[in-house]
């Protein structure tokens, strides 16, 4: 459980949640999931223990989607915080509201996990109060209940976030020596991106499915919700990448020579 003068942990602890990734959100069939299922109705392999019955083997039966999710520890917030232990088969008059309530801490969750990212880069020394502030203001409405939860304006909040840490970005990438090439945005699907020099670019929100980043050196590069999926990153210079979360590794391709920031896991699928 949480104290309140601490943070959550910003990664999943299925053990502590009810399976919520596994009901709340849909999903249609794609490269990333074999089966169609609406929001609110859980996945045919969820068990009753709410844990996965494929969970070994979820990319060899096609649901490579569900390998690359990350709820960055919204699930057993909500499961034990939130709503103090009930869940959606417990509580079934409340299981819409439970399924509100995790999308949107889910999306507090990964804001907290970008603002504790930018406040660990040293070049963000000019705003870090600003940091902080944003970070504990976050926090504290991701303790709200689930009334103010449910109210809240995570677009708007989610906006002034992003906006600081655009700043956090600049701030990190002017001290590359590469180019610092804005492609934020960018459709960059498929691209042949062999090799290249991506020292500082800006690739926030960029997509990049299937893109070819073999050799590439992408140290301080931005890449806040790049889309990775399929992309090849054997050999690509990430140690020094700037907001590479964990799911975006397993949505991609690579190898041992692909170079990972220190506290980022090599997917077990990667050659």
């Amino acid at each position: 459980m949480e104290d309140a003068a601490t943070h959550p942990v910003l990664h999943a602890e299925c053990d502590k949640c009810s399976g919520l990734c596994c009901v709340a959100p849909a999903f249609s069939v794609s490269s990333d999931f074999a089966i169609s299922k609406p929001a609110g109705r859980p996945c045919p392999n969820l068990q009753a223990d709410f844990r996965c019955g494929i969970h070994a083997n979820l990319r060899e039966t096609g649901f490579p989607g569900c390998v690359a999710y990350d709820c960055f520890g919204a699930g057993q917030r909500v499961t034990q915080v939130t709503f103090g232990g009930a869940n959606w088969r417990t509580n079934r008059a409340g299981a819409t509201l439970i399924f509100e309530v995790f999308a949107v801490v889910r999306q507090l969750h990964e804001l907290l996990w970008y603002l504790t990212e930018a406040l660990a880069l040293p070049a963000t020394r000019p705003i870090q109060a600003e940091l902080r502030a944003a970070l504990d203001e976050t926090e504290a409405l991701a303790r709200g209940s689930a009334e103010a939860l449910g109210k809240l304006d995570m677009a708007g909040h989610r906006l002034r976030v992003n906006e600081l840490l655009r700043r956090a970005s600049a701030l990190a990438r002017a001290a590359s020596r590469g180019a610092r090439l804005d492609r934020r945005g960018a459709d960059l699907i498929g691209a042949d991106l062999r090799a290249l020099d991506l020292r500082g670019a800006d690739l926030r929100g960029a997509s990049l499915i299937g893109a070819d980043l073999r050799g590439a050196n992408l140290a301080l590069a931005d890449l806040t919700g790049a889309d990775l999926r399929g992309a090849d990153l054997r050999g690509a210079g990430l140690a020094n990448a700037l907001f590479l979360t964990q799911s975006q590794l397993e949505s991609a391709l690579g190898n041992r020579a692909t170079t990972l920031p220190p506290d980022r896991s090599r997917p077990a699928h990667w050659a």
